[in-house]
């Protein structure tokens, strides 16, 4: 209809009420009311609108610099006429005086603190231009279904220039490629924002795809030099609206940006750009990344992940010298990038790159490493020079870790042994660790022995002997240790630690009597069991391991721990009115049971007197999170880390997050059955295709996720894998006399099934199923 709303910013009058208040909602101009206006510009604080009617340009904001074309540097607060002798269209030549010099707009412009228009003479005038008609043919180009499907008309081989000019113009522009995409089957591209892109990721990856074809080279090849030569090496590193962030989003969808022909031409410079954007801008794009889908962010990932494998093959094939610094700057790029993605998604399996301890000399690189970090050595082989600690952390799988450093350990025994041929002086040493403990004294010995053992020797491979007998080591006598060990430890008797629930989880009990060398030696034994790939079944919260690696527990440990108390904080939290104090009557005190009585702690000093109202309610849950996990159970705590750090301390523990140091204690469910088939040994007359073998495996596979898990439970005392996988869990099915009556038996130390010779499928199914159910733990073997 022509009229004019003004919203925002007033202090110069530049809303045009009359005033210089500021508008929050969109207020008509009441002065240009009864005009038609169709032309409507903005600079910094000043606003010109254009009524056609009269041919006259209006006026109002700030004047200071004369913008306002008024004839003063006076700021107007509302419409006024700017000076000149202005006609209105007319498809008639109008009768003008011989002295008068007139202007008929075409277009007015206003930006920063200046304006002006386009204008013709009467004598040739033509329509001024009107804004509430968008001149489709004068928009920006876009990628979109047709210009895509007008391109590929056109057969293989060289391009029209017009054509190739279009290419050029849409893929040099980041104007173009941010125009293009737009999720338009709603109003969501006008709602960008921080967190918002108002991208249609599925449309600019289905175009991309379509435009981007094998029997389109040319088009490829246009595409590439666009984007090389024009577009990234233009991106800044501050931007003018969050909007010109959206390429940043849509060009990974390319697949130029994934033939390894242009990573070092596409995804490292695209990458550098990333790296040089401003802070403030690089946030945004962590938001928008963080919503997107994850194969769609994963993508990402994966060029990324795939770009360093490419310049790591280069590196071991063989570069000049002169290469290899630009060669080392890229891999610092790529490695930039996969942080910074990191910090957006932190499952940390999915940055791991399984090629990479293939392709670089971990030993070497390790070693550079420390001695930079130790002596402040500046050492340029390998990757150190390229951010090794980001590497290891990020890209290494966890089980290479302790591969590595169990190897190290080894060596060194085996390198002190070598020497001592040579000094005699020097006593042998044991390239393992022997511990020698009786069964009925089993916490006693194993305290006593690891007192007098050297540090050193912990990350040597452990060998038990248990007083008495001579059964070898050869693995199942140190699970069978492990698990008599750790099943004395928790015993309830000590009272070390107590059990929840509601979680089916343990932490340190402050009610118990032990002294610390019991916690000191839990400590041990789970890092012993690391060292020995043996996973132990200690159902702690991911709270231990964050501590750990002295990581600070958080409410989400407290809710795992204790889910209907963490259920609590977090409604506190959430609590959306005022009267906290009086809808939760708290204060900074923790109510323990003591003995069968209740005590009140106090969180703070003086905590009964603070109550708990809505300022103060996230002090309380972090220091109730505090009390739980840090202050109630220091000392216990503190023994258990000495243990543990005594076996795996050392710098390469900080390359570790909370959840893999947990899988190495624990194992974790990455489970694969038909590797687990795979790997299976038999003795006796058992083979693979014994007709009761091949009926066992057709009923275990067939059994639900939850009976599997109790079937490994079962048979090897942990429903965990261990964090080598399937491959390293090896079960071995021997038969058994006394007919198909019987139930099978497992020999949880060795990993051993004692199978009757079942001839029928359903009786099979029965007995395992039933031999499983009844399983109570290592008792029953």
């Amino acid at each position: 209809e022509g009229g004019v709303f003004t919203f925002g910013a007033g202090g110069y009058g530049q809303l045009g009420h009359n005033s210089t208040s500021h508008e929050i909602n969109p207020r008509k101009v009441f002065e240009l009311m009864g005009s038609v206006v169709t032309q409507i510009t903005c600079g910094r604080q000043h606003t010109t609108a254009f009524v056609p009617s009269s041919g006259r340009i209006y006026s109002f904001g700030l004047g200071g610099n004369g913008q306002l074309g008024t004839g003063t540097t006076s700021n107007r607060k509302s419409p006024f006429t700017v000076k000149g002798n202005w006609l209105p269209y007319s498809t008639q030549c109008p009768i003008i005086k011989d002295s008068e010099e007139c202007y008929c707009v075409k277009r007015i412009f206003s930006g920063g603190d200046q304006s002006f228009a386009h204008y013709f003479y009467p004598q040739n005038m033509v329509p001024p231009d009107d804004f509430r008609y968008p001149d489709f043919l004068k928009q920006i180009w876009t990628v979109n279904e047709t210009f895509i499907q007008r391109l590929l008309t056109f057969p293989s081989g060289r391009l029209p220039v017009e054509i190739a000019n279009e290419i050029d113009g849409t893929f040099s522009s980041a104007g173009c490629l941010n125009g293009s995409f737009l999720a338009l089957s709603n109003d969501d591209h006008y709602k960008t924002s921080t967190r918002f892109s108002g991208v249609d990721m599925n449309a600019a990856r289905l175009l991309f795809h379509k435009l981007i074809q094998p029997d389109h080279a040319h088009i490829s090849q246009q595409v590439a030099a666009s984007l090389e030569k024009n577009l990234i090496p233009k991106l800044t590193s501050s931007l003018p609206d969050v909007e010109a962030l959206r390429l940043y989003l849509t060009l990974p969808e390319c697949p130029l940006m994934s033939d390894a022909n242009n990573f070092t031409t596409l995804a490292i410079p695209f990458g550098s750009a990333i790296l040089n954007l401003e802070k403030a801008p690089l946030k945004v794009l962590e938001n928008w990344w963080s919503v997107l889908e994850p194969p769609l962010f994963l993508k990402i990932v994966e060029l990324y992940k795939d770009v360093v494998v490419h310049l790591l093959k280069l590196c071991k094939i063989g570069i000049p010298a002169s290469e290899r610094r630009i060669l080392t700057n890229f891999l610092h790029t790529a490695f930039r990038v996969l942080e910074i993605l990191h910090r957006v998604f932190i499952q940390y399996d999915r940055f791991y790159i399984h090629e990479i301890q293939d392709l670089i000399d971990i030993r070497n690189d390790y070693v550079n490493w420390v001695q930079q970090q130790v002596f402040g050595m500046d050492v340029n082989h390998g990757l150190t020079e390229v951010r090794l600690v980001a590497v290891w952390n990020l890209m290494l799988p966890t089980d290479t870790f302790t591969l590595f450093f169990f190897q190290m350990a080894v060596d060194q025994a085996h390198r002190q042994n070598l020497s001592s041929l040579f000094l005699p002086v020097f006593e042998s040493v044991n390239p393992c660790l022997i511990l020698m403990v009786r069964r009925d004294n089993i916490v006693g010995d194993a305290v006593e022995v690891l007192r007098k053992t050297k540090n050193v020797d912990y990350k040597k491979p452990l060998k038990v002997i248990f007083v008495g007998e001579e059964a070898v080591d050869a693995g199942g006598v140190r699970k069978e240790f492990f698990l008599l060990i750790m099943r004395e430890l928790l015993d309830p008797k000590y009272g070390m630690f107590r059990y929840y629930e509601e979680s089916r989880l343990i932490w340190f009990s402050d009610k118990t009597f032990e002294d610390s060398d019991l916690f000191h030696l839990i400590g041990v034994v789970c890092g012993l069991a690391i060292y020995n790939f043996t996973i132990v079944d200690l159902h702690f919260p991911l709270a231990l391991y964050k501590k750990l690696l002295n990581k600070k527990p958080s409410l989400d440990d407290l809710k795992e721990l204790m889910p209907d108390v963490g259920r609590g904080m977090q409604h506190l939290l959430d609590y959306p009115e005022d009267d906290v104090e009086e809808a939760f009557c708290l204060n900074f005190t923790i109510t323990v049971e003591n003995f069968g009585t209740t005590e009140i702690k106090e969180l703070v000093p003086n905590g009964a007197d603070i109550p708990v109202v809505k300022q103060n309610r996230q002090d309380f849950v972090d220091a109730y999170v505090d009390y739980i996990f840090n202050k109630s159970v220091a000392s216990l705590f503190s023994a258990f880390h000495a243990g543990f750090h005594k076996v795996c301390g050392g710098k390469v523990l900080q390359l570790f997050q909370p959840s893999e140091l947990q899988a190495m204690v624990i194992g974790n469910t990455n489970y694969d059955w038909k590797e687990l088939e795979k790997n299976t040994e038999y003795k006796g007359e058992y083979w693979a295709d014994h007709p009761t073998i091949k009926i066992f495996w057709e009923v275990f596979h067939g059994l639900s996720l939850e009976k599997k898990k109790q079937f490994l439970l079962f048979l090897t005392g942990s429903d965990r894998i261990p964090i080598l996988g399937m491959k390293c869990l090896k079960l071995v099915i021997q038969p058994t006399g006394g007919g198909e009556g019987y139930l099978p038996v497992a020999h949880t130390c060795f990993n051993l099934l004692d199978l009757p010779k079942y001839t029928d499928k359903e009786t099979l199914k029965s007995k395992l199923i039933q031999a499983i159910d009844h399983y109570e733990g290592f008792s029953l073997v």
